[in-house]
C-alpha cells in the first residue's frame, strides 16, 4: 500500500457509499480526502489532459475518472487448449471541489465475466488503483497544492515538503509533460504607454469566458475592500485594461459604463470607477465588494454589451 494511503484508507464490503458512489454488492472500496481545494475548470481539464499518455482518462461535470486496464491470461502459450484470457481493469475518480476526495471500488470478478482462474484479482486490482492515486498526485496539479499543504501543515521547507510528497507516493510513475507549468506574467504596470497599440473605441463583446487560460495575469488592483486580479492589463493609461475580476469578471475593453450592472446588482458589488483614457468608456464598474456576490447573474444578463461572465462559486 502507498505510504500516502496508509491509515486513511477506508477499506469496507457494502452496498452504497456516500458522494454518489453506487457500487454493486460485495465491492472493495478505498476513499482517500485530501485537504486541498480543485475547482478551477482549467486545472480540472490538465489533470483530465495531462494523463491521457497514462491512463484512460474521462471527466463529467466535477468529477475526472482514470482507468487503468490490464490483462490476465490463465496459461503463456495462446495456442495451446483451454487458454483463456480477459481484460480487467480498476477506476479511480476524483471528485473535486472545496475538498478532493480520490475513490476506486474493486468490484467482483464476476463483472468481467466469469474469470474465476483468475489469481489475486482483488490483490492486484488494489495495488494499481493504489498506483493510478500515486501517480496523480505526483504528476498533476494536485503535486503543487499537496506541497503547499505540506509545507504548511507540518511547518517545512518546500524542498522538504517535495521530498515528502515523494515519500508519500512510492507507487507513482512519472509521466512527462502531464503537469504543464504555467508561465507566470511580468507585471505590465511598468510597459511604457507609449508603445502600446490603443484600439479605437471598444472592443466587441462578449467576453471570452476562457480568458484565463489565454490571456497572462497580470498587476492586481487593490481596492479599499478587496484585491482584485487582472488579466491582460497592459500600461498605466488604460489604454488596454483587459479583464478584471477572479469570479466577478469584467472585460474593461468591452464595457461602454451604461450602468446596468450597478443598478441590477442586488448586493451592491460594483461601484463606479475612474478610467481616463480607456477607448470604451472613461469610468467602469469596479467590483470592489466581489466576495458579496450572490451569483444571480443579473449583472451578467442586463449587460449590452455582454462584456461580464459570473463564474459561480462552488
Amino acid at each position: 500500500m502507498s505510504l500516502l494511503l496508509k491509515d486513511r484508507v477506508w477499506s469496507m464490503e457494502a452496498s452504497t457509499a456516500k458522494r454518489g458512489v453506487y457500487p454493486l454488492h460485495g465491492f472493495k472500496l478505498g476513499l482517500y480526502r485530501l485537504p486541498i481545494k480543485l475547482e478551477d475548470p482549467v486545472e480540472l481539464k490538465s489533470i483530465h489532459d495531462g494523463l491521457k499518455k497514462a491512463f484512460e482518462m474521462d471527466m463529467y461535470a466535477d468529477r475526472i475518472y482514470a482507468t487503468y486496464r490490464w490483462k490476465e491470461q490463465n496459461m503463456d502459450d495462446p495456442d495451446a487448449k483451454g487458454y483463456e484470457q480477459v481484460n480487467l481493469s480498476v477506476t479511480v475518480e476524483i471528485v473535486t471541489g472545496e475538498v478532493v476526495d480520490i475513490i476506486y471500488q474493486v468490484f467482483p470478478i464476476e463483472k468481467f465475466g466469469d474469470p474465476n482462474w483468475v489469481k489475486d484479482y482483488r490483490k492486484k486490482a488494489d495495488h494499481f488503483a493504489k498506483m493510478v492515486i500515486d501517480t496523480i498526485l505526483r504528476n498533476t496539479i494536485l503535486a503543487d497544492k499537496m506541497i503547499s499543504h505540506l509545507a504548511k501543515s507540518e511547518k517545512i521547507p518546500e524542498l522538504a515538503a517535495i521530498q515528502r510528497l515523494e515519500e508519500l507516493t512510492p507507487l507513482a510513475k512519472i509521466v512527462l509533460g502531464a503537469k504543464p507549468k504555467p508561465v507566470e506574467a511580468q507585471d505590465d504596470v511598468e510597459e511604457d504607454d507609449g508603445e502600446i497599440e490603443i484600439p479605437d473605441g471598444a472592443k466587441p463583446g462578449p467576453i471570452d469566458v476562457d480568458y484565463k487560460s489565454k490571456i497572462k495575469p497580470s498587476a492586481v488592483y487593490e481596492a479599499p475592500e478587496h484585491t482584485i486580479k487582472t488579466w491582460g492589463r497592459k500600461g498605466t493609461s488604460n489604454g488596454i485594461m483587459g479583464v478584471w475580476g477572479e469570479f466577478v469578471s469584467v472585460d474593461y475593453d468591452i464595457c461602454i459604463a451604461d450602468g446596468g450592472c450597478l443598478e441590477a446588482c442586488p448586493v451592491g458589488v460594483y461601484e463606479w470607477f475612474d478610467t481616463p483614457g480607456n477607448p470604451g468608456s472613461e469610468k467602469k464598474p469596479l467590483m470592489s465588494k466581489e466576495p458579496d456576490c450572490i451569483f444571480c447573474l443579473a449583472c451578467e444578463n442586463v449587460c449590452p454589451p455582454q462584456a461580464i461572465k459570473i463564474y459561480e462559486a462552488k
